[in-house]
């Protein structure tokens, strides 16, 4: 399941630009929330979420190290703040809360939180680390 959105790129404290962000959830990575920022008219930057991560971040402040998520009412009625770092830089991004919050009760539907250890494939699994190890030698 897919969701396009539009987050805010917070370029200073009265200076922001528009994000489009296309969310992507997959039964087969039951965990994860991958996100694709289209930050130019080519350009791209992945991410990858852990979904409890974002979904605890609609309610209070969660997250260490790259990646921090925490509701706002500083900035505004119904965001979510986004924090993200790297060794490229660091950037803070508001999300809209209803449309997060829609597009994870719709991932929660199709795996309900606490079950997905259900819709992990094994095979697949040992397959990849088969291949990462093989690499690695």
């Amino acid at each position: 399941m897919t969701c396009e959105l539009h987050l805010r790129l917070i370029v200073s404290s009265d200076s922001s630009l528009p994000v489009p962000v296309g969310l992507r959830y997959d039964t087969a990575d039951p965990y994860a929330v991958h996100a694709t920022f289209h930050t130019g008219a080519e350009e791209t930057v992945e991410w990858v979420f852990a979904r409890d991560l974002l979904a605890e971040g609609l309610h209070r402040p969660t997250g260490t190290g790259d990646v921090r998520v925490w509701p706002s009412r500083s900035h505004g009625p119904g965001v979510v703040c986004i924090a993200l770092g790297s060794p490229e830089g660091e950037a803070l991004l508001e999300a809209p809360a209803r449309v997060l919050e829609s597009f994870l009760k719709r991932t929660d539907t199709a795996v309900p939180p606490g079950t997905e250890h259900r819709h992990i494939n094994v095979e697949n699994l040992t397959n990849f680390l088969n291949t990462v190890r093989r690499s690695n030698d």
